[in-house]
């Protein structure tokens, strides 16, 4: 029933984790079936603490990952946040089972498209939506209710940068998945000291065959115009992962309102 695929679910669940991953970088999980069997990569949810008013709005989060059940179902959401404001300063001291609001899913997310390189591009906590991205691309997961067909691609990058190393979180769960994973900070106390455009001229001066590249990106406005206008030079697809504030997530209030140059 396609109408039923559509349907986006409201409700609470009670958290299962809420661990420390780096510098005011947390993971939250989420048991929430409902959600999880139907996410893709790129979607977000919603979130709000259930009994509280303030913050009032909620806010999105992208799906990290989805874990999977005893029958090998999706049954739970992962999501990872940077504590930066009211909600996620009162996020990070939540234990397990205090009850979260959230609704969900949202958005487009990142449709499948063939490619022999996906290359990642994160800045800050821009990280997030490309595990479970990687996963699918490497053949190694599948989302989405009925699951559905994403082309493999031969090797995945993720260039990720930070303003130091203490601010770097999920790397692990990247390289477990035999990600590439080339890291940058402004201080040069991880990887390359500088901006994570330098890593992208680095792995697109590497290639052979530049057009077989297809980009992602999500942080900093200003880093993922610069990544935009690297992919144009080269002529290749570029995927941007917007994280602009709203107030519903559903694009009926119009405060999520962005910009774009239509191609």
């Amino acid at each position: 029933d396609r109408a039923a695929e559509r349907t986006i679910w409201h409700g609470t669940a009670p958290i299962i984790e809420n661990v420390r991953l780096a510098q005011d970088t947390w993971r939250l999980r989420l048991p929430c079936p409902q959600i999880a069997r139907r996410i893709l990569p790129g979607q977000f949810v919603m979130v709000r603490l259930a009994g509280f008013d303030d913050p009032l709005l909620g806010r999105a989060f992208a799906l990290y990952d989805t874990v999977p059940d005893a029958a090998g179902q999706a049954a739970a959401l992962d999501i990872v946040y940077y504590v930066a404001g009211k909600l996620t300063r009162r996020l990070a001291k939540c234990r397990a089972g205090q009850e979260i609001d959230l609704w969900g899913p949202l958005g487009h997310g990142f449709p499948p498209r063939p490619a022999r390189r996906l290359l990642m591009v994160a800045g800050g906590i821009g990280q997030t939506p490309f595990l479970a991205l990687a996963q699918e691309a490497l053949g190694l997961r599948t989302y989405g209710h009925p699951p559905r067909a994403a082309p493999r691609v031969d090797e995945v990058v993720l260039c990720y940068g930070a303003r130091r190393a203490d601010l770097l979180a999920g790397v692990d769960d990247f390289q477990r998945l035999g990600v590439r994973v080339l890291l940058s900070t402004d201080d040069g106390s991880a990887g390359r000291r500088g901006l994570v455009t330098s890593l992208v001229e680095q792995v697109l001066g590497e290639a052979a065959d530049r057009s077989a590249t297809r980009i992602v990106c999500c942080g900093p406005e200003p880093m993922m115009q610069a990544v935009a206008g690297l992919a144009q030079r080269e002529g290749l697809p570029c995927e941007l992962s917007l994280e602009t504030p709203m107030a519903c997530g559903l694009g009926i209030c119009f405060s999520c309102v962005a910009r774009i140059r239509a191609s």
